[in-house]
């Protein structure tokens, strides 16, 4: 049964009975009570930029506050040590699809990109092309266009959404959606690396990731993926897939917290083909020997760690993971599904009449947890929609925005009430009236 027919089969989304009822048969409803929610008034759709905070991790904040950190001082360390391999197992087997032994919870997104892309390169010796796309996240375009600079490499830009860039080349596509078909005229025996995202942090739009990744490792090329929009929403299956390389965050639908530390990647059989950029002393061999030369550990996925993990955010993270863990990763994914197909049939009924269009694909498969919606106002509207009818949804330049379902903390209600103050608040024009606020955070 589609998501569309499964929708339907609780009556017409235009009723607010309807979501009603999709909430009482909702086998993730549960967990709504397990975050905190100051004002149950809110419509929170942008879990998809920061998750919610649980209960359980406040807990689990001040138990190792007092209970670790506050009485064992540095002695932790014997058995912290290790917390980043092990959330990583955990985050890889809840998450990724992934077998232990592949995955690191560390450091900053952007810092494992770095890491993930030189390594890539870097392996590839004597090719000289690198590929991204224009609506790629702009931290991963920046990083990779400063790799380019520093390593003198070629950098195409997919120009998947007319902003253009550096080695910008247009593609024919919809919904930024980079596909093996537009892909296939660019790869050649010179292509050492392509980057994309899993879910596209705009659109919202999901490519095939097994093909496009069986497609490269044919060219000789290696691909890494940012999945910070797709974990915690998506079913991925890295293992089954054969995904090279991948980076992500843990503070979205993962619910770990502003800044919560990242995660890397790095698929079993190509761990002892590529090494870490970064050397720090925690990819040692005989770390606390303290040498005078790096000698890279047996270890192989700790090859990728390069310093002391933040403990308190990695106890974040897997607190997040337990519950993840228990609701099952295939129901959330599912609960996406239906959730963004409730907005759909909102947005069509309710707000194209007003002016919006969209930029999601409507073939559930191939988006995540996220619709983009675009109008000309949409700044104001956004922020409008903050202030005057608290729903919170993100804006994105130049004229998105982006409404999310989380599936554990959000309810179908949740979102049939924001996008019903949503079409009231364009159809008053009231959002005309509001004054910049000056924040330079949409």
């Amino acid at each position: 049964m589609t998501a569309t027919e499964k929708l339907k089969a609780f009556g017409n989304p235009l009723d607010r009975a309807t979501a009603q009822a999709l909430d009482a048969a909702d086998p993730l409803a549960k967990y709504r009570d397990q975050f905190m929610i100051a004002d149950p008034d809110t419509c929170y759709l942008d879990g998809n930029s920061l998750g919610r905070l649980p209960k359980a991790t406040v807990d689990t904040v001040n138990s190792f506050l007092t209970d670790e950190w506050g009485t064992q001082l540095v002695d932790g360390w014997s058995h912290w040590i290790d917390q980043a391999t092990d959330a990583g197992d955990l985050l890889g087997k809840v998450c990724l699809g992934a077998a232990a032994g592949q995955t690191l919870v560390q450091d900053t997104t952007s810092v494992n990109f770095y890491q993930a892309c030189v390594a890539a390169i870097n392996a590839r010796p004597g090719r000289k092309t690198v590929i991204i796309d224009a609506a790629n996240f702009p931290t991963d375009r920046f990083i990779l266009q400063g790799i380019a600079k520093q390593l003198g490499l070629n950098l195409i830009t997919l120009n998947n959404d007319g902003t253009g860039g550096p080695g910008a080349t247009d593609i024919a596509t919809t919904d930024e959606l980079v596909t093996p078909e537009l892909l296939t005229p660019f790869l050649n025996d010179d292509v050492a690396l392509v980057t994309l995202q899993v879910i596209h942090y705009r659109s919202g739009a999901q490519p095939n990731v097994k093909a496009i990744t069986d497609l490269c490792r044919a060219n000789g090329t290696l691909v890494v993926w940012d999945a910070s929009h797709a974990v915690g929403s998506v079913d991925l299956r890295f293992d089954e897939w054969g995904v090279d390389l991948a980076v992500g965050c843990t503070y979205k639908y993962l619910n770990a917290g502003p800044g919560a530390p990242a995660w890397i990647y790095v698929r079993k059989e190509l761990q002892n083909q590529i090494g870490a950029p970064i050397q720090g002393w925690f990819a040692q061999d005989k770390q606390f020997e303290m040498g005078p030369f790096f000698e890279p550990t047996t270890t192989e996925m700790r090859r990728f760690q390069i310093a002391s993990p933040s403990i308190i955010g990695i106890r974040m993270v897997q607190s997040s993971l337990h519950m993840i863990e228990e609701a099952g990763i295939g129901a959330i994914a599912a609960k996406a599904q239906l959730g963004t197909e409730l907005m759909l049939a909102l947005f069509d009924a309710w707000l194209v009449p007003l002016g919006f269009s969209l930029i999601t694909p409507r073939d559930a498969d191939l988006r995540g947890g996220h619709i983009s919606i675009v109008h000309t106002d949409a700044k104001k509207i956004a922020a409008a929609l903050r202030t005057m009818k608290n729903v919170v949804p993100d804006f994105r330049t130049p004229s998105g925005i982006r409404l999310a379902i989380a599936p554990l903390p959000t309810s179908f209600t949740e979102v049939y009430d924001g996008f019903a103050r949503l079409r009231d608040l364009v159809q008053s024009r009231d959002y005309l009236n509001l004054q910049d606020n000056g924040s330079r955070v949409t």
